[in-house]
């Protein structure tokens, strides 16, 4: 978790920030093989521009983490997140708990048909920089809900490919 002091910091970045957005999309495919593909972290890569995801500590499941560089030119944003939970084929929760994304987050399946199921991505981030940090919120999360919106769009696309997991 980056230097910091472990329990307590986790703790508090495990608390939801100020800074939420959600995305959603509809997979036509069952539940089973949508849970499947987002856990598989490594190939979050394929789906999510810009960013290379990897397991650094334990099997992607329950008390792993996981980290997604997004390196955009010279700009390089590091994610570091803790697996909380994993309730197959339902929900995966986890913990931002890096130095500057910080909040928990869930991935939630919800099987609408047969072979259609509901993704919600939703996250709570904690806003830096205090009071600028929440002044600029509102212009910054337009943005962050079309990228989120838009790399889910083509997390289906693959699924329903057959490409992913």
């Amino acid at each position: 978790m980056n230097g910091r002091d472990g329990a307590d910091d986790f703790r508090e970045a495990a608390q939801p920030g100020a800074g939420e957005v959600t995305a959603s999309v509809v997979v036509n495919a069952p539940a089973e093989r949508v849970f499947a593909a987002l856990l598989a972290w490594e190939r979050q890569s394929d789906w999510i521009p810009f960013t290379t995801v990897k397991v650094v500590e334990g099997d992607g499941r329950e008390g792993s983490l996981i980290e997604a560089v997004t390196t955009i030119g010279p700009a390089v944003l590091r994610d570091e997140m803790r697996v909380t939970r994993v309730d197959q084929p339902y929900e995966i929760g986890v913990v931002h708990c890096g130095r500057l994304l910080r909040g928990p987050g869930v991935l939630r399946c919800t099987q609408m048909e047969r072979d259609r199921t509901q993704v919600v991505w939703h996250e709570w981030f904690h806003l830096p920089g205090g009071p600028a940090g929440r002044v600029a919120w509102p212009l910054l999360w337009p943005g962050s809900k079309v990228s989120l919106t838009q790399a889910l769009k083509k997390f289906g696309r693959l699924v329903e490919q057959g490409r992913l997991p």
